[in-house]
């Protein structure tokens, strides 16, 4: 139903997506590699849009996750401008980029998780024995 979207995350979605299709298709930076948009929060005053990321296969590397904080802050005005041509806002939002910890959190307890399983079932497996 159209009522349980609020406005915001209405905006925030479109925003996700054209920032997806502008970042792999028009940012030609070299520092920026394979970066996946994961979420767009934007203000209820629309006033900055905060955008969650992730750089595919790179996530365990700091000086590479950098190197892509700093191609997508360069780049802010760039985008800006782009979707402000592609969506149509009275205001568009200031972008800030944030990298998303979620994904490698979510995979290290998915490991802990198998890991915990793998040393019960070798514990019950003795045990039955």
């Amino acid at each position: 139903m159209a009522g349980e979207f609020s406005r915001t995350s209405r905006i925030g979605d479109q925003l996700q997506k054209e920032l997806a299709s502008i970042i792999q298709f028009e940012v030609k930076d070299p520092r920026l590699g394979l970066v996946t948009i994961n979420e767009v929060r934007v203000a209820k005053d629309l006033g900055y849009a905060d955008v969650y990321y992730t750089v595919l296969g790179k996530d365990d590397q700091p000086e590479v996750l950098a190197e892509n904080q700093a191609a997508l802050d360069s780049a802010k005005g760039f985008l800006r401008r782009r979707l402000a041509k592609e969506v149509q806002l009275r205001v568009m939002p200031h972008l800030r980029f944030h990298y998303d910890q979620s994904v490698v959190n979510g995979s290290r307890m998915s490991s802990i998780i198998d890991d915990a399983i793998r040393d019960d079932e070798l514990k019950n497996g003795n045990q039955d024995e």
